[in-house]
């Protein structure tokens, strides 16, 4: 008898399953094949590094030694971690306590050391929304005319609104 919460029941009983362990399950292997780590690095982010660091620091990818030979020893890797040119110091000052709490994420002593590359964490987007006008009383009556012979309120309330923000993106 299977478990339930095994992910093959899930979808054999019609239960839902969280969108996050359904992208998780799908970016884990693309991750772990680019950057060498799991999204829940990524997603423990903020707690591993603590309230100081969160918003200014970001983990790029974990180095793992190339195998010489099958018989080799476990080798640990390299945390890159890409960090803001104003929190630098302090990230260094502090990689003794983060490589513990990595290590004590994953489990075992899979972090040996810390590389910091100075970059942009947080990059701001641009606001893409269109500017909206103020719309003249004309305008607004102009709209409550076109929708006055709809019967149903919530419909001519949502086309009234959608006709109004189309004029608001409107030049003039």
């Amino acid at each position: 008898m299977t478990s339930p919460y095994d992910p093959r029941a899930r979808r054999r009983t019609g239960t839902p399953q969280p969108v996050a362990d359904l992208v998780g399950g799908l970016m884990d292997p693309i991750l772990r094949r680019k950057a060498g780590m799991t999204t829940g690095l990524v997603a423990a982010w903020g707690e591993i590094t603590g309230p100081g660091l969160r918003d200014l620091t970001r983990p790029e990818k974990l180095v793992w030694p190339a195998r010489r030979d099958e018989g080799d020893p476990f080798e640990p890797a390299t945390l890159v971690i890409a960090c803001e040119a104003a929190a630098a110091l302090r990230l260094q000052h502090q990689t003794g306590e983060l490589l513990a709490r990595v290590n004590a994420f994953f489990g075992f002593a899979a972090v040996a050391r810390i590389k910091i590359v100075q970059k942009a964490v947080n990059q701001q987007r641009p606001d893409r929304k269109p500017k909206l006008r103020d719309l003249a009383p004309v305008e607004h009556q102009r709209v409550a005319d076109m929708v006055a012979r709809i019967e149903d309120p919530r419909l001519q309330k949502a086309l009234r609104d959608f006709a109004e923000t189309t004029l608001r993106r409107s030049k003039a």
